[in-house]
């Protein structure tokens, strides 16, 4: 990732970077270095979303046996996310090598509260979000936000670096849960209890 700073900066030195790997290739130096390492870090967040979405939609299918069940898991889970991508730009927050390995697990952790939700519409629960049922999801989604967001308090940057990004990716996951699963939802299945 480039340094944070002013954003014409950047800039400048993505342009001048490719300018000279246009006319030099295997030009090296500390811009073309640093301006690699972003595209490398870009390059391996996309590969562990697109690997993790795959591998957690194929668990879904088995676990769930029904498509429309797995894409009313993954839907608020994207949604979440991209909230969260969204987030990180406003917030400053920069993706870096310590933290985009959380990827997955945030994905893998993310996706358990959805599950929780759509097992419950399944078994035909009703108000889910004036039961006890959502207290409960939210309790956990708040424990666990807490122990990998104590990691943001670590001495190590890196380490720093990937409890901040858990912390706020599963702030949005559980909200995408509690807030946008059940509307997406809608009304138990009719015939179960």
């Amino acid at each position: 990732m480039l340094p944070k700073g002013d954003p014409d900066d950047s800039e400048t030195v993505r342009n001048f970077v490719k300018a000279v790997l246009a006319v030099e290739p295997d030009a090296s130096g500390p811009a073309v270095e640093l301006f690699e390492a972003g595209n490398t870090v870009v390059q391996a967040f996309i590969e562990a979303a697109v690997f993790a979405l795959g591998v957690i939609a194929i668990l879904l299918l088995i676990a769930l046996r029904r498509s429309g069940d797995v894409l009313l898991t993954l839907a608020p889970l994207v949604i979440a996310g991209v909230v969260t991508l969204e987030l990180c730009a406003v917030l400053d927050i920069s993706l870096n090598f310590a933290n985009v390995m959380a990827l997955p697990l945030l994905l893998g952790i993310g996706v358990a509260f959805k599950i929780y939700y759509v097992l419950a519409w399944r078994a035909g629960l009703k108000s889910l979000l004036q039961s006890s049922f959502t207290r409960a999801v939210v309790f956990s989604g708040m424990t666990t936000a807490t122990a990998f967001g104590s990691l943001w308090l670590s001495s190590d940057p890196g380490t720093s670096s990937m409890g901040k990004l858990m912390a706020l990716a599963l702030a949005c996951t559980m909200a995408a849960a509690v807030l946008f699963q059940p509307a997406l939802m809608g009304p138990p299945r009719a015939g179960k209890r």
